[in-house]
């Protein structure tokens, strides 16, 4: 048997003899902008990112709805998440960016987004919980420490809840 043979034969026998080590669950997420603040979704909530598109705007809507636009055959509700948060409406540029969220009952919103930032991977010993907030739709579901700065992560069923 050659040497590169015996050192792979050699490898694979430690990882079987060697104790299984647990490693720490990881949460993947999205990252974007929003005003001035880093946010983040769990990956698996994100339908679709796309550029924004035309939208029909809907009559005795609160200001943050922007309208509706259809995405293969479904009229999804388009909002400026931005404005949702208190902030000034969103100015669409190059950047700017349209992220489909979807829950477990597959129910679909569009958020306007200023940009994306990157993918992220967070151990969940790195994610704080909620800091304590008014009211009791709390839109945070835990602030996560990367490297030297802090990313919230949004909570995906309390956000697509409709207040409208």
């Amino acid at each position: 048997m050659n040497e590169k043979m015996e050192q792979i034969l050699k490898k694979q026998k430690q990882q079987v003899d060697e104790p299984q080590v647990q490693e720490e669950d990881v949460i993947q997420l999205v990252g974007f902008v929003v005003g001035d603040e880093e946010f983040a979704v769990p990956i698996l909530s994100i339908k679709e990112i796309i550029k924004p598109i035309e939208y029909t705007r809907v009559p005795k809507t609160p200001s943050y709805i922007l309208g509706v636009f259809n995405m293969r055959g479904s009229v999804l509700p388009l909002v400026d998440l931005k404005h949702k948060f208190g902030m000034p409406k969103t100015k669409f540029n190059d950047e700017t960016r349209v992220i489909v969220l979807k829950n477990e009952n597959e129910e679909q919103v569009g958020f306007v987004i200023e940009e994306l930032s990157e993918a992220l991977r967070i151990k969940e010993s790195d994610i704080e919980p909620a800091p304590e907030t008014s009211g009791k739709d709390n839109l945070i579901y835990g602030v996560g420490r990367i490297d030297d700065r802090l990313v919230t992560i949004l909570q995906i069923e309390t956000l697509l809840k409709r207040d409208f």
